[in-house]
């Protein structure tokens, strides 16, 4: 674990002796070069140190996870890490500061010495002191930490004898533990045993503790005699192919002695070789256990020839990238168990001879709870049911049990499977994401998290490293789909077209990795029921307090991230970490009942997120202007009107989030308003989100400066700017999301621009002409890549269905007072694609019609405020079953024409027009 803390510090020393940050200080410490270069020295030599720490760390900390002695003199080893990243960050500034360093101060013997050069003294001395713990802490490693136990040299053999300690128990597992798998192994016996000749691969996929072992073993016991030979093989994360070969062939040719001897003295050519020429003659049956990575099963699957005799070769694994490798349409996903067969898989372990509960029903309660903490997960199930099994039987206990069973989950001897099945997907994660999955972990139990809001505090905590071309925020996203690929957090929901959205940890998962957070001092929680303190945490997440019970959080003053999920927290706060908390890096106070920034927030001058959304905050503070590292500002639904000039100081600025919201319902032209931007928006040429800026001559002449923009919001906008408007549109090739909302309902919006990557378009006001051909917005020959497109207000005269229909890619659609026409036609073809449809205020609209083979994708339709509508849409069996199927505001005659409707009855919701 403290190789994540090295690796973040590694990072950041990298930066600070890159030629551009070495360049700028040579230029603002001209007159102490010598200091400088002797300060650089040292921070190199510290940066090579930490370097071979964290790659024998990667090492160690695999053999060493219950070790006091050895994570004692990790925690030491942290202590001065952190010390060195406070000291880069220190120079970062000194480098970073435009003003003159001239000025001098006094010291205590009387002297004066140029403040720059105190402060690169300062620093020196401290770079030197940490140089020599390093030291002295590798000394007293190898005088008194034992680090590698005498009967076993080799961290791949510790790897690889843990897997199959673990993959032993699993194939041990008696049937009455495979609860609720009878359709996955139905279906894995279909496969095996289908007519085709063709050697084919079936991957059983899914986290840690599903029952994938478990529940290969259960089949291949059963078919392992149709085949003429058959074998199985524990790969591991760390595995040797020559003794995994060995093994295979050992077991292959158990029956033939005289062969079998043979390959003893070859060399792993010639085995390869033999297990080849075998095989090539056979029917087999291989499973390959726990297969971590695609080059492993390459690596093995060269040796499995593909002999037209019907073989079949089994993958478990938890990684998707390995899934993938499978015969088309043989992935078998493992999901966690529904309820009901959560509860017999626990009655069967807790209760084997009364799982009726006929002598213990008072303890029913407490046995649902605890099936309910467990998550459908076999493993944690069996376990806990197991230890429940010879506990007293009394409610006193078993509420004990219920009541501490996270703690049980950690300390517990009994379930250390549990936890050795899951620190092995943890250990085998690349250390820098090792640090995005620790962090998800600070948000509470079945918390959903979400995609943009992590990439941007992943980059503010400096997890996420740059890849060629790619922002921050792409690189962010693909670390996420690994995390979903190797089944370390759970893919909750994606958007229409595909992109991830929402995910969620594994409570027992979580558990852990708080755990791991814990005693590596990666962050803490705060809560009401359990509180929390700080050791030398550096993030602290709030997740709810007891105003009447609050206790001030003390040791603050090393925190570099607070996160706030309760607007209960006091808004003092904010004050006490300016003053106290000097390194902060991620401030998200969202919902607090602050009313005003401390001029001191520019004290904090590492800051690099920013987060008062929905606070009471009616003006910045001058002082923002100096935080000049700041990445993300957030001050959606605040009350601001105009920003500070000095906002346009904030040259690494990606993300502004400014929009005061007027109707949370989206009512009218005026639901929400942005805020205006004094001269010198074109000097924000990092930004990539500029939500929203409330149009004004001045502001619209620089906005084509802004040319790495992905997401743009503008409100107020008037006929006269649309011109100028589209003439800084075509300067953003990266536009993926554009809104634009008129002044008033009488400002036509005449955007005479094509963007080809726009992915979502909203435009709340008039368009010109009343259609939609007269915009190139909507012309098919870039409109591929639109997936959403919302139209409010456009007063259109036409059908605008003939010219949507060409935007063959859209998901998502939504025309809300956008029609004044009586008819609308959904003819068969149009919107392939579309999975939510949206139909609102179309005050004249009196027939819907929908051809067979429109819409074929779509799963949910709403029908709002459509008052003109008096019968039902002809063709609206042609899209049943929706999924969401709603009439909203409707008369109470065309109620009872939907009543008398057979073909929707049971698929919607309505409720009357008032």
């Amino acid at each position: 674990m403290a190789e994540i803390v090295i690796l973040l510090a590694i990072k950041k020393i990298a930066f600070a002796l890159a030629k551009g940050v070495v360049d700028k200080a040579s230029v603002h410490f001209a007159k102490y070069g010598t200091q400088l270069l002797e300060l650089q020295g040292n921070m190199a030599r510290v940066a090579r140190e930490l370097r071979v720490m964290h790659d024998v760390l990667c090492q160690m900390d695999i053999r060493n996870r219950n070790n006091q002695v050895y994570e004692g003199w990790l925690e030491e080893v942290q202590k001065v890490v952190h010390v060195m990243e406070d000291m880069v960050d220190e120079y970062l500034y000194l480098v970073g500061q435009e003003h003159d360093f001239g000025f001098s101060f006094f010291l205590k013997k009387g002297f004066r010495k140029p403040r720059a050069l105190l402060s690169l003294n300062q620093i020196d001395f401290k770079v030197k002191e940490i140089e020599r713990d390093l030291t002295h802490l590798s000394d007293t490693k190898n005088r008194w930490v034992t680090l590698i136990d005498n009967g076993d040299t080799s961290s791949s053999n510790y790897i690889v004898k843990r897997a199959n300690d673990l993959a032993n128990i699993s194939r041990l597992l008696d049937d009455e533990d495979l609860v609720g798998v009878d359709e996955n192994r139905e279906k894995l016996e279909k496969w095996l045993a289908d007519d085709s000749k063709e050697c084919s691969v079936v991957a059983l996929l899914g986290m840690g503790g599903l029952g994938k072992t478990a529940l290969a073993a259960n089949v291949y016991k059963k078919v392992r005699e149709k085949f003429q030979c058959h074998a199985w093989v524990s790969i591991s994360q760390t595995y040797s192919r020559e003794d995994v070969l060995r093994n295979i062939t050992k077991e292959l040719l158990k029956d033939n002695i005289n062969v079998l001897s043979s390959t003893t003295a070859m060399d792993i050519t010639c085995v390869e070789e033999t297990l080849s020429k075998f095989l090539k003659q056979q029917k087999y049956l291989i499973i390959l256990d726990d297969v971590w990575t695609p080059e492993a099963f390459d690596d093995l699957s060269r040796a499995l020839p593909h002999n037209d005799k019907g073989s079949r070769v089994i993958i478990t694994t938890r990684e998707g990238v390995v899934a993938a490798l499978a015969s088309r349409g043989h992935i078998l996903t493992m999901e966690a168990l529904p309820e009901d067969k959560a509860w017999d898989l626990f009655c069967k372990k807790a209760f084997p001879t009364d799982a009726n509960y006929d002598g213990h029903a008072e303890l029913k309660p407490f046995s649902e709870e605890i099936v309910s903490k467990c998550k459908g997960l076999p493993l944690a199930i069996v376990s806990v049911g197991s230890l429940l099994r010879v506990r007293e039987k009394t409610m006193e206990e078993w509420r004990r049990i219920n009541n501490q069973l996270s703690w049980e989950l950690i300390n517990n001897s009994r379930l250390d499977h549990v936890r050795n099945v899951l620190h092995l997907s943890f250990i085998y994660l690349p250390t820098h994401l090792k640090s995005c999955f620790l962090y998800c972990s600070l948000f509470p139990e079945d918390y959903l998290l979400r995609r943009k809001q992590l990439a941007r505090l992943w980059s503010a905590e400096g997890f996420i490293e740059e890849r060629g071309e790619s922002t921050l925020e792409e690189v962010a996203e693909f670390y996420l789909k690994e995390l979903v690929d190797r089944n370390m957090l759970q893919l909750v929901e994606m958007n229409t077209f595909g992109r991830m959205k929402k995910f969620r940890m594994h409570d027992i998962l979580r558990e852990l990795a708080v755990d791991l957070c814990r005693k590596n001092c990666f962050g803490a929680t705060y809560d009401d029921k359990c509180g929390g303190s700080l050791g030398v945490d550096r993030r602290l997440v709030l997740h709810k307090l007891n105003k009447d019970n609050y206790q001030p959080i003390s040791g603050i003053h090393q925190l570099r991230t607070m996160i706030t999920l309760d607007n209960s927290v006091p808004s003092s706060i904010i004050s006490l970490l300016c003053t106290e908390s000097r390194y902060m890096a991620v401030l998200e106070l969202r919902g607090l009942s602050i009313e005003k920034i401390p001029a001191a927030i520019g004290d904090l001058f590492n800051l690099r997120h920013l987060s008062l959304r929905d606070s009471k905050i009616q003006m910045l503070p001058k002082s923002i202007e100096r935080l000049s590292n700041l990445l993300t500002l957030d001050l959606y639904g605040c009350d601001i009107h105009v920003l500070p000039s000095g906002i346009v100081k904030l040259k690494k600025l990606r993300h502004l989030f400014a929009e005061r919201v007027l109707d949370p319902d989206e009512r009218g032209m005026r639901c929400s308003r942005g805020v205006r931007i004094p001269s010198g928006l074109g000097n924000l040429t990092n930004l990539q989100t500029l939500h929203a800026l409330e149009a004004r001559d001045k502001s619209l002449g620089h906005l084509g400066e802004l040319r790495q923009l992905r997401s743009l919001r503008l409100w107020n906008v008037k006929a006269t700017y649309c011109e100028r408007i589209s003439e800084s549109l075509v300067q953003m090739q990266y536009l993926s999301f554009l809104e634009v909302n008129a002044s008033d309902e009488n400002e036509v919006l005449q955007l005479n621009v094509c963007l080809p990557n726009l992915q979502k378009l909203i435009l709340r006001g008039r368009l010109a002409n009343g259609a939609l051909d007269e915009s190139p917005l909507f012309q098919t020959v870039w409109g591929q890549n639109l997936y959403v497109l919302s139209l409010y207000g456009s007063q259109l005269r036409e059908d605008p269905l003939p010219s949507l229909s060409r935007l063959s890619s859209l998901t998502r659609l939504r025309l809300t007072g956008a029609y004044d026409g009586e008819q609308l036609a959904f003819l068969t073809g149009w919107f392939p694609k579309l999975k939510i449809l949206v139909l609102k205020d179309l005050p004249n609209l009196n027939r819907l019609v929908i051809q067979q083979g429109a819409m074929v994708s779509l799963e949910e339709f709403f029908i709002v405020n459509l008052n003109s509508l008096t019968e039902v849409p002809p063709g609206i069996e042609f899209l049943m079953p929706l999924q969401y199927l709603a009439f909203d505001q409707i008369s109470s005659d065309f109620l009872t024409v939907l009543e008398q409707c057979s073909a929707i009855r049971g698929n919607w919701w309505y409720t009357l027009h008032d």
